[in-house]
């Protein structure tokens, strides 16, 4: 039998990318792709106010599947606009707050900490993705790093968004807190950029931890889940709710490297209240504890439900 066709939609971003993907493959569609822009004008114009038009698009596209999976802003308006003129012969999904009534859509995917409930909402608890258990333990021994009888630490370092600046004092003071932590001669890092970690941020964590440890220097998603596999201890950047979601598939304590906010936001402090409740964090502080929690795979949980829901809409 073949699989159900679905029509990725996002703004190209690598974190929204493994949400619609993570999606996709928990309910076994085949997918593709479209990377959303909007004309000029539009992209400053919130979907609230914005016409439920194709032609606010830069590009036209062709539409030939019967799922639609939108994450972001900009790809709010399309899925709408499919939806209109396809009706109840397609099935919309959006991941995430849409920021218009939760009612013109199938199916929202949202997070705990976005704030959102209704009869048409499943919540999770953290962000879903696109990482699996089994591609993790796969991916193990692609990184070669010699133990030398030590504990490996994990260090994913996010980059600069709206909320986080990454200033050189505040990183620096951060790199050098990990290192005074996580010492030499008990623990070896790994450090892990992601797609937002910006080359000079890069350049820093090489030169405060490279003569000990060991520093990746490109992206790379198999060092990545190898690190992640490898590793006793995760230290995540408090800036990522994604990665943080993400690191929580293993079950592995995780860190929180910290860093001043440069503006308050609600939806950050709700995850990180949730997690901790949940023992899967805790702020970096002064000491090393050992604590475990039920591993999260959220994807996993929450794909038979959505399934029936298709099932029941009669999309084949």
């Amino acid at each position: 039998m073949s699989k159900i066709k679905a029509l990725l939609l996002t703004q190209g971003m690598h974190g929204m990318i493994s949400q619609v993907e993570g999606l996709a493959n928990a309910l076994n569609l085949s997918f593709k792709h479209q990377n959303i822009k909007l004309k000029k004008f539009w992209e400053f114009i919130p979907p609230l106010l914005t016409p439920v038009s194709l032609k606010v698009l830069k590009s036209q596209f062709i539409f030939d599947s019967k799922i639609v999976i939108s994450c972001g802003r900009k790809s709010v308006i399309p899925s709408l606009a499919l939806k209109k003129k396809y009706k109840n012969k397609i099935f919309t999904i959006h991941i995430q707050d849409p920021k218009v009534s939760p009612n013109k859509f199938d199916l929202i995917i949202c997070p705990n900490h976005d704030g959102l409930s209704g009869k048409n909402i499943l919540n999770t608890i953290g962000s879903i993705h696109y990482l699996k258990l089994d591609e993790i333990e796969k991916n193990k021994n692609y990184l070669k790093i010699d133990r030398e009888n030590k504990k490996i630490v994990a260090f994913i370092i996010g980059g600069p968004n709206n909320y986080y600046n990454y200033s050189e004092n505040q990183v620096n003071e951060m790199f050098n807190k990990v290192k005074t932590i996580f010492t030499q001669d008990k623990y070896k890092l790994i450090i892990i950029p992601s797609y937002r970690t910006p080359p000079e941020i890069i350049k820093m964590a090489f030169n405060t931890f490279s003569h000990n440890h060991m520093v990746i220097k490109t992206i790379d998603k198999k060092a990545y889940m190898s690190a992640l596999a490898l590793s006793d201890y995760i230290i995540v950047t408090c800036d990522s709710t994604s990665m943080i979601s993400e690191a929580a598939m293993t079950g592995k304590p995780i860190y929180i490297a910290n860093m001043k906010a440069r503006k308050h936001n609600i939806r950050f402090l709700n995850f990180f209240d949730e997690f901790k409740k949940l023992n899967i964090i805790k702020d970096l502080e002064d000491r090393v504890d050992l604590w475990s929690y039920n591993k999260l795979d959220e994807v996993n949980r929450i794909a038979p439900l959505i399934k029936e829901r298709i099932k029941n809409h009669d999309v084949n």
